[in-house]
């Protein structure tokens, strides 16, 4: 069993921050030494604590937690990252996993998973959840890049030069479900500039030159 192991939490949620302080600190050796809400936030505590273990919500406001990974790891190359998210689409485990991610757990099934999760990670080890493992095994590759009727309205808005605020009143949505929209469409096309997003755009006919 890993022992001594200092984690940071990177939540936007407070309360969800709390129980998994409550719930990690129960476990013998765990020490949480900092919690972040959102990916910037994340990287300033990797930089000043050098935790062993990063817990990585995906969905934070701000900068998509997936295309932070790389900077996290610049920032403690030494820290296991630890995702844990609402996300049940393989497409993200995989895209996770592809950039060093050690463990990828559901929020739904927090608890022991994540503290064996985190264990795993603290020795050097993967660990996927059971039933996403299995479901990644299922999904052929290709499948990680498609995108859903809303994902494929944003992104067309995204590429027409229109803000997170102006596809919002257009799709009768909320501001925050714009950016997770669009952090969804970066991370299944593996992109991350808005020029990336309009070329994907462009090839998949959504506009014209």
């Amino acid at each position: 069993m890993a022992e001594g192991v200092s984690i940071v939490l990177a939540d936007d949620h407070t309360i969800v921050r709390r129980a998994l302080r409550l719930l990690l600190e129960e476990e013998p050796g765990f020490e949480v030494v900092a919690e972040a809400e959102d990916a910037g936030g994340a990287i300033r505590y990797l930089r000043g604590h050098k935790p062993d273990v990063l817990i990585l919500d995906l969905n934070m406001p701000g900068r998509p937690s997936l295309e932070a990974i790389g900077d996290l790891h610049e920032a403690s190359p030494e820290t296991k990252i630890v995702v844990l998210t609402m996300q049940q689409e393989p497409a993200f485990a995989r895209r996770a996993l592809q950039q060093g991610v050690l463990g990828y757990v559901l929020k739904e099934a927090a608890g022991d998973e994540l503290v064996q999760a985190v264990h795993s990670a603290a020795a050097g080890e993967t660990y996927l959840q059971p039933a996403l493992g299995a479901k990644l095994a299922a999904e052929p590759e290709s499948a990680a890049s498609d995108l859903s009727e809303r994902e494929t309205d944003v992104l067309r808005l995204i590429a027409l030069g229109h803000t997170n605020a102006e596809i919002a009143e257009k799709l009768f949505i909320s501001v925050r479900t714009v950016e997770t929209h669009r952090a969804h469409i970066q991370q299944k096309l593996g992109v991350s500039s808005r020029a990336e997003l309009v070329q994907s755009a462009l090839s998949r006919g959504l506009i014209e030159t």
